[in-house]
């Protein structure tokens, strides 16, 4: 099993997990932070979804024991055509997945799903980022786009890693 890279190990400290929290993780990928986020958990639990079969695959037989605890749940589906029923999210996260704030379908899948109080999370690192601020630039064009979504945004939390910096845009819905 792989290592968890420095931006996933950032990434899930930045979202703060509880033990009880009900967490959507959107493009699981291989399930790296899925692993995290269900290491914090005790009666909380991961949703985890990416539109790859395989990564979907892949990211079950790495979270078994999570998935046969009943932490976790991992199902093929693009964000945009996701049903959760009546389930609500305390936590909403994506780390590299630009539809969680450039695609309006998302946008509002995310907010029907949020509980109260809840939020979304957009993490990003791009390896052309040099600085910190060319990190917050990125973090202004990502607010910029969820304000207009319908969603009050956090100050940027921005991340000095090795490889490049990294942030986190925080958003809630906004109040009518």
């Amino acid at each position: 099993m792989s290592a968890a890279s420095e931006r996933l190990v950032w990434a899930v400290e930045a979202l703060g997990v509880g033990p009880h929290d009900r967490v959507l993780e959107v493009g699981c990928g291989h399930g790296v932070a899925a692993t995290l986020v269900c290491e914090r958990l005790d009666g909380g639990r991961l949703t985890a979804i990416d539109r790859s079969a395989k990564m979907i695959d892949m990211a079950a037989r790495r979270n078994a024991e999570h998935v046969a605890a009943g932490r976790a749940v991992f199902e093929t589906v693009e964000l945009e055509r996701a049903d959760f029923g009546d389930e609500r999210f305390d936590k909403v996260f994506g780390v590299h997945v630009a539809a969680l704030w450039r695609s309006a379908a998302a946008a509002e899948v995310v907010r029907g799903h949020l509980a109260p109080g809840g939020a979304l999370y957009v993490i990003n690192q791009a390896p052309g980022w040099r600085s910190a601020a060319d990190a917050r630039r990125s973090a202004g064009e990502v607010a910029a786009t969820l304000l207009k979504r319908g969603f009050a945004v956090d100050e940027p939390v921005v991340g000095e890693l090795d490889a490049a910096p990294v942030l986190c845009v925080v958003a809630r819905p906004a109040r009518a």
